[in-house]
């Protein structure tokens, strides 16, 4: 089993926004498997598929992103998951928009979501799929994340989410989250 969670805020203030690329990653990945987010367990929506008779789990936590290990911590808990199972989606400042970095574990990097989750996890050894939004020219931080993405920009995101969900299905496949870094953090 393992258990794929997207990060973002809940609500339509923030869809579509940068800091709401993990749940629009989980959404691409739901909507390519024919699922839907159709459950609420442990503060977060869930969405469930099958791959050879391993159960995937989809997450989009409803705590808001400051909290996100609230919900990640008692999902791995009720599903009876190790940290190895765990792949946590989320925006990244320091990369293009659109580019993807995956990483077996590392430090928040000041992200506060990935903050939330190695606090209440008690470790930074969880996977990532970070997925590039660009660092903010003239505006704060706080304010950057949370405006939307320039048509030009929804492009480079699109083509970045399909080689997110593609590496989420090269990881389930090989079950080999190295192989599968190898294969996608060159392009």
């Amino acid at each position: 089993m393992k258990l794929i969670v997207g990060l973002g805020n809940v609500g339509s203030k923030y869809a579509g926004t940068r800091h709401n690329v993990g749940f629009m990653t989980v959404e691409e990945y739901a909507r390519q498997k024919g699922i839907e987010f159709s459950q609420i367990k442990h503060e977060a929506e869930i969405a469930e598929f099958f791959y050879q008779g391993e159960k995937i789990i989809l997450a989009k936590p409803l705590t808001y992103m400051n909290e996100s290990g609230r919900s990640v911590k008692p999902l791995l808990n009720y599903s009876n998951l190790a940290v190895s199972d765990l792949v946590v989606i989320h925006d990244d400042l320091d990369l293009p928009v659109g580019h993807l970095r995956l990483r077996p574990q590392g430090s928040a990097g000041g992200h506060n979501g990935i903050k939330s989750i190695i606090a209440q996890l008690g470790t930074q050894k969880f996977k990532r799929i970070r997925i590039g939004i660009d660092h903010p020219q003239k505006v704060s931080v706080v304010d950057w994340v949370l405006t939307r993405f320039t048509q030009t920009e929804q492009k480079e995101l699109a083509q970045g989410i399909e080689q997110a969900t593609a590496a989420l299905d090269n990881w389930i496949e090989n079950d080999d989250f190295m192989l599968t870094m190898n294969k996608f953090n060159h392009k």
